[in-house]
């Protein structure tokens, strides 16, 4: 196919709102859509729903051909997908129905189909991205729904997990073919379309919510970009490169690293949704921790610059501009609710941890009943202590003493409450000592996150300077957390050096101390050192001299840090 597409033109040029910046051939959804069907005629078992679903995939993928030919606009597309999908639901549906119900399940299933399916389109926005979250998606549709999915639509399934391995050979980093609208439309109809069939078998709550956990990158991705879009005053339909993957890499990730870590957070999601259909004891909690950490990590990266100035002049006209800003920009709303539901979370985990079995079903019926009780206390507590003026970037010790006044006090109150309220009577003091050390863990990880994700991208950072810091006293710890903490710097140690032996070989912010008495050229050479940078005046003359002989010999740039008030 790559050479089809090069013979008839089919090549992709570098544009400023698309990420490649080589002309690269398309085509790639031709070989996918060839692959799957011939993998199809391999297995043979096909049934009914696998025929629907794979003629709703031509069909998308007749359209995105059509659409990498002659460029269709955005609403034609999305028309298009609906109409598909609406004669899918159609053929699928075999007992009609009349009234409410009806009507509701077949627009909720039209919106799914059209909105996963664009959702696809959208995510092929880096190499291997599309393909490898649509590979695990497919993967976890099969092993997590068979048993509704039936064995026709597995083995198309199948078939297409394995045409899109074959396509990642050569789609991944740097990729020599794309799949084109036509390669991520067919995918994405595939997965859409094979969920329908589980949605028509009257899954379960714990299936229906296993589903979009399953196809959470995806889904996040596409309403991510189309919140930031609005939000910035551009149209929700432009191309762009201010994706999860786009910010991923401006934070400091490579691209390879960025399509991984998407593809490590699909896996989990697939994990987890295998959980809830299966494993049903921690499934809820393991979901929600899920979510949070997922919407942590599109707030981090929301912060991460991606549109220009001009770009918001929309947004602050708008007139729900003012509401925002007092709200969802300052925080604390969200902080609050955040931390409802983490309450919610630990007191059902407490339960979950201190009793199983018959126990469970003595002592469980009042964790429904003191729910509200305790959520109460707690946030009165947390909001008491201070908590709520805390900043997140900033999160330190002192921090981490206002956090443990406020679960402790919250707990007090909580033990004292439902002993007045019910004389604790089928309570257990040990469900309240879970319950204070799980939410002192989720408030401290929240809190925390901002500070963690910089850090962990900052050191991953492939096109910022690797700084050796020489001195590992305050003005280094301070100079380091700031290259951590401040993409913007360009900068990431990547050690220090001091002749303290009580500091050598311990760590300061993630950052190993190394002895001012060992051989700093073995130093410099084996971590790649791009600049020395002497953060005190206390070195021995011999030792800086001969550390700046050792940088100017490799070409490594060679600095002092100075503070100064006027």
């Amino acid at each position: 196919m790559r050479r089809v597409a090069l013979r008839t033109g089919a090549v992709v040029p570098p544009r400023s709102d698309r990420w490649h910046s080589q002309p690269t051939p398309t085509f790639g959804g031709v070989a996918i859509a060839l692959a799957t069907i011939a993998g199809m005629v391999v297995v043979g078992d096909w049934g009914r729903p696998a025929l629907i679903v794979m003629g709703a995939s031509l069909a998308m993928w007749g359209i995105g051909l059509v659409d990498d030919a002659w460029r269709l606009s955005p609403l034609a597309k999305l028309v298009s997908s609906l109409v598909v999908a609406a004669f899918l639901f159609f053929l699928l549906r075999s007992v009609p129905n009349f009234g409410l119900p009806a009507a509701a399940l077949t627009l909720v299933a039209v919106v799914w189909f059209g909105g996963l399916v664009h959702a696809f389109n959208l995510l092929d926005n880096m190499d291997g991205l599309a393909a490898g979250i649509g590979l695990v998606a497919v993967a976890a549709l099969a092993m997590v729904f068979s048993g509704q999915l039936g064995t026709g639509v597995v083995g198309l399934l199948a078939a297409l997990g394995g045409a899109l391995i074959g396509f990642l050979i050569w789609n991944h980093h740097p990729s020599r073919l794309f799949m084109g609208d036509c390669g991520s439309l067919f995918v994405g109809a595939a997965v859409a379309g094979s969920s329908l069939v589980v949605m028509l078998e009257q899954p379960t709550i714990n299936q229906w919510t296993a589903m979009p956990i399953v196809l959470a990158v995806p889904l996040f991705d596409t309403l991510f970009v189309l919140v930031l879009r609005r939000l910035a005053g551009l149209s929700a339909t432009r191309g762009g490169t201010d994706h999860l993957s786009h910010r991923l890499v401006s934070s400091g990730l490579s691209e390879p690293r960025a399509v991984f870590t998407l593809y490590g957070l699909a896996v989990v999601g697939a994990g987890i949704g295998w959980f809830l259909v299966n494993a049903r004891t921690f499934a809820w909690p393991l979901a929600l921790v899920f979510l949070v950490g997922l919407m942590l990590l599109g707030i981090h990266l929301a912060r991460v610059p991606a549109y220009d100035g001009d770009d918001f002049v929309a947004f602050q006209k708008a007139p729900f501009a003012p509401f925002l800003g007092d709200l969802a920009f300052k925080w604390h709303t969200a902080e609050v609710l955040l931390d409802v539901v983490l309450a919610t979370v630990c007191y059902y985990t407490s339960y979950r941890l201190r009793f199983e079995g018959e126990s469970l079903s003595i002592f469980g019926p009042s964790f429904g009943v003191s729910l509200p009780v305790v959520l109460g206390c707690k946030l009165v507590a947390l909001y008491a202590s201070g908590l709520y003026s805390r900043m997140w970037s900033t999160f330190g010790l002192r921090d981490l003493a206002t956090a443990v006044r406020g679960v402790v006090g919250g707990s007090v109150l909580s033990v004292l409450a439902v002993a007045y309220a019910y004389r604790f009577e089928r309570f257990s003091r040990g469900v309240f000592v879970i319950d204070g050390a799980l939410l002192l863990l989720a408030i401290v990880a929240t809190r925390t996150s901002f500070r963690w994700m910089a850090q962990a991208f900052a050191t991953r950072n492939v096109a910022s300077r690797r700084v050796l810091i020489y001195g590992a006293g305050a003005n280094g710890r301070m100079i380091a957390r700031e290259m951590l903490e401040n993409p913007a710097m360009g900068m990431t140690p990547v050690a220090f050096v001091d002749d303290d032996p009580a500091k050598v070989g311990r760590h300061l912010h993630g950052v190993r101390v190394y002895s001012a008495e060992g051989s700093l050229s073995d130093l410099v050479d084996r971590l790649a050192v791009a600049e020395l940078l002497f953060s005190t005046k206390a070195v021995a003359a011999g030792r800086e001299a001969h550390a700046v002989a050792v940088c100017e010999g490799r070409g490594v740039k060679v600095r002092r840090l100075r503070f100064e008030i006027t």
